[in-house]
């Protein structure tokens, strides 16, 4: 199924998920292939729960159609007890069927994310 011109709309959905993020690439956000829709993420913000290191995160935006990774933000240093804006409503990222938002910690248990979206159909 082909994914729907967000003009013509007929169906729009506010979701969002949560995660904790981990040293292997992991998606928070995926549209699965053929889903027949659109994600637009307004919003996706990782946040340091580790009291007293800092952490490195990486985020990327999965195609699957290309087997491929794109950065959206790499190697972002966030401190000690802080949170990152990694995707703002002025600045969203619509995803395709088939494409997910992953991310990367340097140390495992020290991020959470959470992605707030619309889903479109």
């Amino acid at each position: 199924m082909a994914a729907p011109n967000i003009v013509n709309t007929t169906i729009i959905y506010g979701r969002t998920d949560v995660a904790a993020v981990g040293t292997a690439a992991a998606s928070i956000t995926s549209n699965t292939a053929a889903s027949g829709k659109v994600y637009k993420v307004n919003s996706l913000i990782v946040s340091n729960v580790d009291g007293s290191s800092d952490v490195d995160v990486n985020v990327d935006l999965y195609r699957t159609s290309l087997t491929a990774a794109f950065h959206i933000a790499r190697t972002v240093t966030v401190p000690a007890d802080s949170s990152l804006i990694v995707v703002g409503r002025d600045n969203p990222v619509y995803l395709a069927e088939g494409d997910s938002i992953r991310l990367t910690a340097s140390a495992a248990g020290d991020a959470e994310a959470l992605c707030s979206y619309e889903e479109i159909a």
